[in-house]
């Protein structure tokens, strides 16, 4: 049976290759709290489902800010890319602006909603971290602040992709909140902000011509990608240092990622331009985030206490 437009968009909103970005970030942070204590799995449940619908929100209330600036529209068939271009659900007629007003609307309440729910029931403490994700998952494109367009969005997706989420997992299911649990989340958060940052590189003519002045436009892709060189460096610098810091030296399973992280920082050096090169750069920058998160996950929960 042929799945209809609206259906699609949705899915198109919801699209798992990105959701990976939050779900690799809660769970280092679960399996920090898993350390300490066992997990209660409802709460684990209830946070991923937050998490989650707050993703689709943000998806769907970023493509109808850029559907009306014109950046997703002004991007070409040779600058098309699986991981950048908005999620094109009203540019390409899958869903109406309506429509996809409605889908952000309801997810919006979808997540707030749970995150009551775990700050009356379980997590009092949790409210604040809820307001500040809901904040920017909204500010990233929305009015008045519209981060991504005046240079703040990859700051915005570190912090949130970073100590926000992996603070609150870790919050939820422990209820205190080790300041070393920040310190974890920030390789995973800075990574993060480096798959947007490569994911920028594509959309770099369409950005510029709607005013979206992000850091890549901002710097130019040539500039552009030795800061993602370093973003990437940053990123897992920290982790090699992280059992000086009181964490087990299991944590260096997550430094499996360099080789994918590195190919990626070459290549975005070497072919800047070129988007179809650069569509293999945000590929290994993703399973980058991924795999250092699953091996930071298996250190701390394998290594002994």
């Amino acid at each position: 049976m042929k799945t209809s437009p609206y259906w699609r968009g949705v899915w198109q909103l919801a699209d798992p290759r990105l959701t990976l970005a939050s779900l690799s970030s809660l769970l280092i942070g679960t399996a920090a709290a898993a350390r300490a204590g066992p997990i209660r799995v409802g709460w684990l449940v209830a946070t991923v489902a937050g998490i989650v619908a707050l993703e689709i929100a943000k998806n769907a209330s970023g493509e109808i800010t850029d559907f009306d600036s014109g950046a997703d529209g002004a991007v070409t068939a040779d600058d098309r890319s699986p991981f950048s271009g908005g999620r094109r659900v009203i540019v390409d007629g899958l869903l109406t602006r309506t429509e996809t007003r409605t889908i952000a609307a309801i997810t919006y309440g979808l997540g707030i909603g749970t995150g009551l729910v775990i700050a009356g029931w379980c997590e009092p403490r949790i409210l604040w971290i809820g307001v500040a994700g809901t904040a920017l998952a909204w500010l990233y494109a929305g009015f008045p602040c519209r981060l991504a367009y005046r240079g703040f969005g990859e700051l915005a997706v570190a912090i949130a992709y970073g100590p926000l989420i992996c603070s609150g997992a870790y919050l939820v299911q422990r209820h205190t909140l080790p300041s070393g649990v920040i310190l974890l989340s920030l390789p995973v958060g800075l990574l993060i902000a480096g798959f947007l940052w490569i994911n920028e590189f594509p959309d770099y003519k369409a950005d510029l011509a709607a005013g979206k002045l992000n850091l890549v436009a901002r710097l130019g892709r040539p500039r552009a990608s030795h800061w993602f060189a370093a973003i990437i460096f940053i990123a897992f610098a920290i982790q090699v240092l992280l059992p000086a810091c009181a964490f087990p030296r299991g944590v260096w399973f997550g430094l499996v990622g360099i080789p994918f992280a590195w190919a990626a920082a070459r290549r975005a050096i070497r072919s800047p331009d070129a988007t179809g090169r650069i569509i293999h750069a945000q590929r290994w920058t993703l399973e980058s985030f991924v795999i250092l998160s699953l091996g930071t996950a298996a250190g701390l929960m394998l290594t002994p206490r």
